[in-house]
């Protein structure tokens, strides 16, 4: 009940609480962060790969690899 009572000062300690760290933090030195330009942000990403499709034969292979691996692996 006593707060009730002294709720005008605590409403006077909170503002001036938040306006003292409001100034404190506006007057904190910037990041030294770069900003990237705006063609850089928006430039698509390029990918290149450079290497020889598999054949059916060889596609065959790798998943029966692949499962063997697997299956050691689940037991």
């Amino acid at each position: 009940m006593n707060l009730i009572k002294h709720m005008e000062a605590v409403f006077v300690a909170t503002v001036a609480l938040a306006v003292s760290g409001s100034w404190m933090l506006d007057n904190l030195p910037q990041a030294h962060a770069q900003s990237l330009a705006v063609a850089t942000v928006n430039a698509p990403a390029i990918v290149v790969v450079k290497a020889k499709r598999m054949t059916a034969a060889e596609k065959q292979l790798s998943l029966q690899a692949e499962r063997a691996a697997q299956a050691v692996g689940q037991m």
